[in-house]
């Protein structure tokens, strides 16, 4: 499942992007509903209303499936989960969190979030429906029937509600990972006391389920369906991927469970003070270390950005002196900091740390206690459990 994509905007503080793939999806949308809505009002080749009713109907869509998302995220956060970002793909969409839940009871209420907020869509949707239709049109416009005489607005509202209801009940199958395989896995957490028992036992059925959409697809590619085979089966080579990689997923969870992020940091970090001038950064720090970027502290030892080589030596050399590190800084908002008392488990697939090689760890106060690199977390994989801590 995808991870990152192109960034549309942030709500509160969550990265909320797009995949490549969403765009085929949103022009295949577009596309079969625009014969739709065309047929539902009698329109012309030519006539604009449909496209635009299909653009909305696409964009709706995948905004209740953004809702889904934030749904899950939400509770994340507030069972103190912190969320990487939300993608949205062809598939519908990922909210990637920093770690995996630590008690059945969490991973059960992250879980039932999503598909809540997708049943809350799909009541809103029938009960404005109605109310705008009544209940017998509604309901054949509900499945596609396209002499109920429906309005542009009416036939959009089914349709929101009935491709809402069909996410609702496929997300519940259970299955791993999709929402109902993670209920039954905080269930066999529940039940056995044990995260890595329940976690097979969901990928096992995942798995399954996995075999049977492939299986369908194949069935259905022989009987002519090319279309409708290649996507089911495609959607269970996906389901059977990410089931196989939460179980291999697991296998490195376990081997470092207990272990935070103040055992493997540099506790000794080498940080330039912001009111240092940037000649005096680049003598003392740049040339006598030779490393590329230094975090930047504050005089209460605050982390507050990264200088990089290149930043400093951009500044003309007649203003070096006068200029201090703490001007060429844009404060960082978080996305290069970890709690040096969170999980080691939190740093493992943050895009930070593969793009810099390191985290700043913080503490509570926000002051600089160590730098956390990606080799040490390498090591700290390869170590077993119990000797993991004070690297």
């Amino acid at each position: 499942m995808p991870a990152g994509g192109i960034d549309l905007f942030k709500l509160r503080g969550i990265r909320i992007g797009v995949d490549l793939s969403w765009f085929l999806v949103l022009f295949l949308i577009i596309f079969s509903l625009s014969g739709y809505y065309r047929d539902v009002l009698g329109a012309d080749q030519d006539a604009i209303e449909p496209y635009g009713l299909a653009l909305a109907s696409a964009l709706l869509f995948f905004g209740s499936i953004l809702l889904h998302e934030l749904g899950h995220a939400f509770v994340a956060i507030r069972r103190g989960i912190g969320i990487d970002g939300i993608t949205l793909w062809m598939f519908g969409g990922v909210a990637r969190l920093q770690r995996d839940s630590d008690s059945a009871g969490t991973e059960f209420k992250i879980a039932v979030a999503g598909p809540l907020v997708t049943a809350a869509i799909v009541v809103v949707c029938v009960l404005a429906g109605i109310a705008l239709s009544g209940a017998e049109e509604f309901r054949d416009s509900a499945v596609y029937d396209e002499a109920t005489g429906a309005s542009g607005l009416e036939a959009m509202i089914a349709w929101l509600a009935s491709i809402n209801f069909l996410v609702l009940v496929f997300n519940l199958v259970p299955a791993f990972p999709l929402d109902g395989g993670r209920i039954a896995r905080a269930i066999a957490w529940w039940r056995t006391g044990n995260r890595s028992k329940a976690t097979r036992f969901a990928a096992t059925l995942g798995r399954g389920f996995a075999y049977i959409l492939i299986a369908g697809g194949i069935y259905l590619f022989l009987i002519g369906d090319v279309v409708g085979g290649l996507w089911l089966a495609l959607i269970g080579f996906i389901l059977n991927a990410a089931a196989k990689g939460a179980v291999a997923q697991l296998a490195v969870t376990d081997r470092i469970e207990g272990v935070s992020v103040s055992d493997v940091m540099d506790r000794q970090p080498v940080a330039i003070p912001d009111r240092f001038g940037v000649e005096q950064a680049l003598d003392e720090f740049f040339l006598r270390y030779g490393y590329p970027w230094f975090p930047v502290i504050d005089p209460e030892a605050r982390f507050i950005g990264l200088l990089d080589r290149a930043t400093a030596e951009q500044v003309p050399a007649v203003e070096r002196a006068t200029t201090t590190v703490g001007e060429l800084l844009a404060r960082d908002e978080g996305s290069l900091t970890i709690s040096d008392d969170a999980p080691l488990e939190t740093v493992l697939g943050n895009e930070a740390l593969r793009r810099l090689g390191a985290l700043m760890a913080i503490d509570r106060e926000g002051r600089l206690s160590g730098v956390i690199t990606a080799n040490a977390v390498g090591r700290a994989l390869r170590t077993p459990p119990r000797t993991a801590g004070g690297i």
